[in-house]
């Protein structure tokens, strides 16, 4: 029984599947908007099937997990096959819910109930946990791992929603929508939504697009730093600018630049002094698509410019604080742009 599919290869299950679905289902992912999405396929799945009665539970680590049992052990007053779905939005049911999630991927394994259907929903989970006896247990059923849309592939994304309403949009329009809706997937999604209301099948023209939808860029330190750290310029400019109109604390967005060109100037004294860089992040913390697009920067960036970027860190903390640095510009934002592009335009032949 144990399987493990992304959102494509879930949506292909439940197609094939038709009444013989799994009795226990684990989705996870960061994307809220995804991951009710796969939900709600897995809903309809199990209603098309006959599981037509359905329970929802919220719970976390401090939830009386007995519930839980009661209502696995309830039976229907009509004999209906149901679907019982268990959200657990911090990812950590504690103690007393990681037994009970164990024993029912047990139960479900053994097929103790087959009229009932066990749907959990996660956030994505770290390493620690991903490793925890009960999301062991949990693996024996089918696990979805719903990936989150990286800023790259969100043009793509947006064209393929499009493609589900019969509309199209060409690449520039849709690098524009995605400048618009970055960040804050659910937003893309109304939006998307709201073009097919407005205007009928076919090609969308650009001004149409633009009248259409509203700026609804959720802008975060975060992809502050991705942007930085993947030499985009125009995206690192674009969202600074929007991160002090939305009053984001410059502080925090210092925090988020100063500590990664502080991190990067350790990694590339290493790598200078003949270590394995690969080790230093690990050591670091630096995993994944962080460590790719580290590495980008520490590409393009020479070594010797690195404890130069720290020392302007440390200058943009003191102009912030209102203290005056003879050959920085008085306007702590402005100064900040000026830290975040040595790292973004490095390298750069125009820059």
């Amino acid at each position: 029984m144990a399987q493990s599919l992304d959102a494509d290869r879930f949506a292909d299950h439940l197609r094939r599947a038709g009444t013989r679905l799994s009795p226990l289902y684990t989705i996870s992912g960061d994307e809220p908007l995804l991951v009710t999405e796969a939900m709600d396929a897995l809903r309809a799945a199990a209603r098309a099937a006959g599981y037509t009665e359905r329970t929802s539970m919220v719970m976390d680590a401090r939830s009386d997990w007995s519930a839980v049992v009661a209502a696995t052990q309830t039976v229907s007053l009509f004999g209906d096959r149901r679907l019982l779905e268990l959200k657990i939005p911090t990812g950590k049911p504690g103690k007393a819910g990681g037994d009970t999630l164990a024993r029912l991927a047990e139960q479900a394994e053994g097929g103790a109930d087959p009229d009932t259907i066990i749907a959990i929903g996660l956030p994505r989970l770290d390493k620690a946990t991903r490793e925890s006896r009960w999301m062991t247990a949990l693996a024996r059923g089918i696990m979805v791992d719903i990936p989150s849309i990286e800023r790259a592939r969100l043009p793509a994304w947006i064209g393929e929603r499009l493609a589900r309403q019969n509309q199209r949009a060409d690449a520039a329009t849709l690098q524009w929508m995605a400048d618009k809706v970055e960040g804050n997937l659910l937003a893309a999604h109304q939006e998307i939504q709201k073009l097919g209301l407005l205007y009928p099948e076919g090609a969308l023209e650009a001004e149409a697009v633009e009248r259409a939808v509203l700026n609804v860029a959720r802008y975060d330190v975060f992809g502050l730093r991705d942007a930085m750290l993947a030499g985009d310029v125009a995206r690192t400019v674009r969202m600074l600018d929007g991160l002090r109109a939305e009053g984001e604390a410059l502080p925090l967005v210092l925090w988020a630049v100063g500590e990664e060109i502080r991190i990067l100037a350790r990694v590339a004294q290493a790598r200078a002094s003949g270590q394995d860089s690969g080790a230093v992040m690990r050591r670091l913390r630096i995993f994944g698509a962080h460590e790719r697009l580290a590495l980008q920067a520490l590409s393009r960036v020479p070594a010797r410019a690195w404890p130069a970027a720290v020392q302007h860190a440390h200058e943009v903390d003191r102009i912030i604080k209102g203290l005056s640095v003879p050959g920085r510009l008085s306007d702590p934002w402005e100064e900040m742009t000026r830290l975040a592009l040595r790292v973004a335009a490095a390298g750069r032949r125009d820059a």
